[in-house]
């Protein structure tokens, strides 16, 4: 993998062919920082293909805290497909960035996958790595405690934003607070720093101007028992 770069999109698993058809039928729309692509309960009748900028998609719990589920970007396809009809949307999706989306009505996409069966095929693929990541996600966040979690998600993060520092760590291009460390795993603020101070001091993280830089892969690893999943899965 090249850590110069992010990683591609999650529609990479669709072919050039296809992506071109999807691209024909979307609608433009843009998107201002903070805004929102759709809310937790609106109707899933629309699939989003983030042409541009970053999305996070969110649950709220009825405290009304908010967990952050993914970071999707650019060549990201978002949204549910649901064989219920009068579906509702599950999480909330809000910019990060100034965001360019491509829109597609599921009505439309039925009566194309219906006219080209490698598209379905496609789908089909796309939606099994939607769900292998949430599946590792979960087990992350559930199996091996919030030290776990966090481990997990540094790397997740440095997997999908890091580059290769001359000192050999891996340097996160995001700048992330804690308190988005903390709703990415279900943390409070102060556990989220007391737990990123205590890798420090193992030298297993550093800090470069605000930037996390992961400096020990395979102690992190440990924490969370890393299960050596594909870099399309172990992502934001």
């Amino acid at each position: 993998m090249n850590l110069d770069q992010v990683l591609p999109g999650n529609t990479s698993v669709f072919s050039e062919e296809n992506l071109t058809i999807l691209r024909e039928i979307m609608y433009e729309q843009k998107f201002p920082v903070g805004s929102h692509l759709y809310w937790e309960g609106d109707h899933s009748d629309k699939l989003f293909y983030l042409k541009a900028g970053r999305v996070k998609i969110t649950k709220s719990t009825d405290e009304g805290k908010e967990l952050i589920l993914y970071m999707h970007q650019s060549g990201d396809m978002l949204g549910q497909i649901d064989p219920f009809h009068n579906s509702r949307q599950a999480f909330s999706a809000t910019a990060m960035e100034e965001c360019t989306v491509g829109i597609l009505q599921l009505s439309d996409l039925e009566i194309l996958i219906w006219q080209h069966g490698e598209l379905a095929i496609d789908f089909m693929k796309w939606m099994g790595l939607t769900h292998r990541v949430t599946q590792a996600k979960f087990r992350d966040m559930v199996m091996y405690g919030k030290p776990g979690a966090l481990c997990s998600t540094l790397l997740r993060l440095a997997h999908t934003y890091g580059r290769k520092t001359d000192s050999g760590g891996l340097l996160i291009t995001k700048k992330l607070t804690h308190s988005e460390l903390s709703d990415m795993i279900g943390a409070t603020r102060e556990s989220v720093n007391r737990m990123l101070n205590d890798l420090r001091k193992k030298d297993a993280v550093d800090y470069d101007n605000g930037y996390i830089v992961v400096r020990d892969e395979e102690f992190l690893q440990s924490v969370c028992h890393c299960e050596s999943c594909p870099n399309e899965v172990c992502r934001v």
